[in-house]
């Protein structure tokens, strides 16, 4: 009964799209994002770009907030956001996206839209979309083929050879829809203006960053919280809060709350913007760490829960080949802070993922401005 619903559902909207595919096409990109209600660092900076060519820019990002638990209003909220989607999509010469989009999935598209997908993240640490088909965080193998899961990309954006076979398994796409472009945010990581403003800023709302080692931890969100909560408790015991300071970035979906007042709970803040004020990273299976990397952060892992990560979700890289100490208890972890860390390893890792980090916005632009004068190779 339900794909048979979603079925209705999809034919339905392609009905009503035929009608949107009347409207001539512009010289226009329209961007798409569920991740976030605001646009975010990658499509504002290739934007920019774009606007540099002449070409209009559309940014549609828009979160289904409570996904199918939503309530009936913010479902239908959403409903006329996707009829928005349609009249862009069926105007543009590019659609931009960085994660699954239902409407560029399942409708049939004008035959000179071109799809191009750079994805959220930086490098790959997760498994995700077609790799984890039918485990506990993944899709059912029938709704991901009725709701044509990943489909009508024209362009998949990766940084590095490293992990292209990756995203090729969890894009379910050959080899040759990819191309080799590292996403614009990067430029930010070598930007001087960028750094000191944000800097500026988390130290004007947390002084106390300036007087210590700055430890960013940025935890991956389970849905067994009690877990995550006796792990943290345990780093508190361990942690060293004399010489150094610990920044949790909790994900926005936890409802974990931290007491001590020793810990600065950060807010306001991404964790991307955290890394202008960091001197170590405490991850887990996070692609932060990447970012980190750009950096010349050291990252240490914190896989108290490895087991039953890899058995819910799964990891797409050998895990053991990460840059920097991996601890399944917090006092290992603390020791290791310690330790002499090997940058050598972690510039080498990070450039087989990151290919390339001088001006990644304007040669993304360039490639998608190809497409649309039609002089793409």
């Amino acid at each position: 009964m339900k794909v048979l619903i979603l079925k209705t559902f999809i034919f339905l909207l392609n009905v009503i799209y035929s009608f949107f595919k009347l409207l001539k096409s512009q010289k226009k990109v329209v961007m798409i994002s569920r991740q976030s209600n605001e646009v975010n660092d990658d499509f504002k900076l290739l934007g920019e770009e774009l606007l540099k060519k002449g070409v209009k820019v559309v940014y549609l990002c828009r979160t289904l907030d409570g996904g199918v638990n939503s309530t009936v209003f913010t479902k239908i909220a959403y409903g006329f956001h996707l009829f928005t989607q349609m009249y862009h999509l069926a105007t543009s010469k590019v659609c931009v996206l960085d994660s699954y989009c239902l409407t560029v999935s399942v409708l049939k598209h004008k035959k000179d839209l071109k799809v191009a997908q750079l994805w959220h993240t930086v490098g790959k640490l997760k498994k995700f979309g077609w790799q984890i088909i039918g485990k506990g965080e993944g899709s059912s193998p029938l709704v991901a083929t009725t709701m044509k899961m990943h489909a009508n990309y024209d362009i998949i954006y990766y940084a590095g050879e490293a992990y292209k076979e990756v995203f090729m398994e969890g894009f379910n796409a050959p080899a040759d829809k990819f191309r080799k472009f590292t996403l614009p945010r990067i430029d930010l990581l070598n930007d001087e203006d960028y750094i000191n403003k944000t800097r500026k800023e988390i130290f004007s709302k947390y002084p106390q960053l300036q007087e210590k080692i700055n430890v960013i931890y940025a935890p991956t969100f389970r849905k067994n919280e009690n877990e995550f909560l006796k792990a943290f408790n345990s780093l508190l015991e361990e942690f060293d809060f004399e010489k150094y300071n610990l920044v949790v970035n909790l994900h926005p979906l936890t409802k974990v709350r931290v007491e001590d007042r020793r810990v600065i709970v950060n807010t306001g803040f991404s964790t991307f913007q955290m890394l202008t004020c960091a001197d170590k990273m405490i991850s887990d299976y996070s692609c932060v760490i990447y970012e980190a990397g750009v950096k010349n952060i050291p990252v240490y892992f914190y896989n108290y829960d490895m087991g039953n990560y890899e058995n819910e979700r799964g990891l797409a890289i050998d895990y053991d080949a990460l840059p920097g100490f991996k601890a399944k208890n917090a006092k290992n972890l603390v020791k290791s802070f310690e330790n002499d860390y090997d940058y050598g390893y972690l510039k080498t890792f990070i450039g087989s993922h990151i290919e390339n980090t001088e001006e990644c916005a304007k040669k993304m632009a360039e490639d998608i401005f190809a497409f649309i004068v039609g002089k793409s190779e």
